[in-house]
């Protein structure tokens, strides 16, 4: 066989590789993602694929299908997030992790229900919470318009085409602006990202399957799988932290959260630890905000966060302060693994200490 054409910038072939790309899509694509189905005017939603590019962004499709099809049932319209409470919305994106995309959702719900869907680019721009890459792919797949994307599986699939080691952020827009295939924007979008999730795939990708295979230089080069070069990660920061639980698994003393990360959602009341601080003295600081008298060490719970690991001693604490039904309120996995501490307690196994 000869050797795969290399490129450099815009290929040789354009209308050759973008037919082989298409073509592989049209026999292999994601046909069945629920966003991706038509209407009964022959037109994608535009708030089910928003939904969808939104949960998207930090979540597997394996796993945000099931949270898609949750949020959905929840909030089938624009109008219906819209008008619904910030804690409603942060209940039925449990679980999906970073909470300020749902906070901004709803908000984005409400000028849209206001001034009606935007129809280009710039308009989803404008509305709060979307970037780039939403405002480009909500254009494109539902409204056709000429826009290229650019996320991981862009990225590394543009990475090898060209055999780019470190693409920066502005170089793969770039490529993915020169190769769009203009007379059908949505579908090759969808394509390039299929193309990254189910062959181009970072660690074992599949290349005796790839359409693409014949324009690639990482094929060439006999080692596709080195492009592009890792990604320097941020440093994990370890937190260590004391939590209470005032109360049970049905009704328990919650507090809200701050911050970007979990900011809006309930949670048992906790206090980080100093360097070096022993959990009893977080303990007893946090029973003494609370006005509560300290009990029995239920266990300890481990969480990964974006750049955290967070060490969770929990601790059963005594307290006439009102409580709150667990099962209404919008919790972090982390206060779920803490509550589940308490199942062997309530189920008589272990006493108090």
């Amino acid at each position: 066989m000869p050797a795969p054409a290399l490129i450099t910038q815009t290929p040789p072939d354009l209308a050759g590789l973008r037919a082989a790309l298409l073509d592989w899509f049209a026999r292999s694509g994601r046909a069945a993602l629920p966003w991706r189905r038509l209407g009964e005017a022959g037109a994608r939603d535009p708030y089910r694929v928003w939904v969808a590019e939104i949960l998207l962004q930090q979540t597997q499709v394996a796993r945000g299908l099931e949270y898609y099809g949750r949020f959905l049932s929840a909030f089938p319209t624009v109008e219906a997030l819209a008008a619904a409470p910030e804690d409603a919305v942060l209940k039925a994106w449990e679980g999906c992790g970073y909470y300020a995309r749902a906070r901004n959702l709803r908000r984005a719900a409400g000028v849209v229900t206001r001034q009606g869907f935007p129809r280009d680019y710039a308009g989803w721009l404008a509305l709060p919470g979307v970037g780039p890459y939403t405002a480009a792919a909500v254009a494109s797949l539902a409204y056709g318009e000429a826009r290229a994307v650019s996320d991981g599986n862009v990225r590394r699939v543009l990475s090898r085409l060209y055999a780019q080691a470190a693409p920066t952020d502005a170089w793969v827009q770039a490529r993915a602006d020169d190769l769009l295939d203009p007379a059908r924007p949505g579908d090759w979008n969808e394509a390039v990202m299929d193309l990254g999730a189910t062959v181009c795939t970072p660690k074992a990708p599949r290349c005796a399957g790839c359409p693409l295979r014949a324009f690639c230089a990482a094929f060439a080069s006999g080692t596709p799988a080195a492009f592009p070069a890792p990604k320097v990660r941020a440093a994990v920061r370890a937190v260590r932290a004391v939590a209470v639980i005032v109360g049970d698994a049905e009704q328990a003393v919650l507090e809200r959260r701050a911050g970007t990360l979990l900011g809006g959602l309930s949670g048992l009341p906790a206090e980080e630890l100093a360097a070096g601080e022993a959990p009893y003295a977080g303990l007893a600081r946090l029973c003494a905000r609370l006005g509560a008298e300290p009990g029995a060490h239920l266990g300890t719970v481990a969480h990964a966060m974006t750049h955290r690991r967070v060490t969770l001693e929990v601790y059963a604490a005594y307290s006439g302060a009102p409580r709150t039904p667990v099962a209404g309120a919008a919790l972090s996995r982390l206060d779920h693994k803490a509550l589940a501490l308490l199942a062997p307690w309530q189920e008589g196994l272990f006493g108090p200490e």
